[in-house]
């Protein structure tokens, strides 16, 4: 076999392997307390591993609404959710009021699959190359956010809208950009309201 050709696929193999969470060892791990740092999350003891480490219901209702975003983001990891630690999951719900937006933010560790529960939503990301790709989810849709891309959500239905969220790690990460800009949170939410409206406005009149 070509050298080079081999040593691309070890460097591609090598790659995959650094960029996902890693394997599990056995069937399950669901964490306990935790009594050390280390880069991910200790196992409970196989005897006192039980059917409530993989149950969790963080998810059942609306979390806090935020004054500002008009929106309520609850997220489910395995630190608080034993039964996901080294499975490579987790999930969240997103509750949005009449006009309610998720800011413009990253996941540098994970893929999310996002999936319209109630209501309609204006959906979409931004890659690398500076291209927009945009849609309007109603109940039923689901949208991929590539990870480490930013990404948002705009509730522009006339009632309160509903998603859930999956990752494929059990600890996604989030980079906000208004955590970047140095205005008043009211200045940036203002501005970024207008132009996912405006963008919105254009998704529809092409639809």
């Amino acid at each position: 076999m070509n050298l080079t050709l081999l040593f691309c696929i070890i460097f591609c193999t090598c790659i995959s392997i650094c960029l996902s969470d890693p394997d599990n060892l056995q069937d399950t791990c669901p964490t306990g307390r935790q009594t050390a740092f280390i880069n991910g999350l200790l196992c409970k003891n196989s005897s006192d591993i039980s059917a409530s480490d993989f149950r969790s219901s963080k998810l059942r209702e609306a979390g806090e609404i935020d004054f500002l975003t008009r929106s309520a983001v609850s997220i489910a990891t395995a630190k608080d959710f034993p039964g996901l630690n080294t499975l490579g999951l987790s999930v969240a719900r997103t509750d949005f009021e009449i006009d309610g937006i998720v800011v413009p933010h990253s996941h540098p560790r994970a893929t999310e699959m996002f999936f319209v529960y109630k209501g309609t939503v204006f959906a979409g990301f931004i890659d690398t190359n500076k291209n927009l790709f945009k849609k309007i989810l109603r109940e039923g849709d689901v949208i991929v956010f590539p990870r480490g891309l930013i990404h948002f959500c705009f509730n522009i239905g006339f009632e309160s809208a509903t998603a859930y969220s999956f990752f494929n790690s059990q600890n996604p990460g989030v980079v906000s950009i208004t955590d970047a800009i140095v205005s008043s949170d009211s200045d940036i939410m203002s501005k970024i309201t207008k132009r996912l409206i405006s963008a919105s406005e254009s998704e529809i009149s092409h639809n």
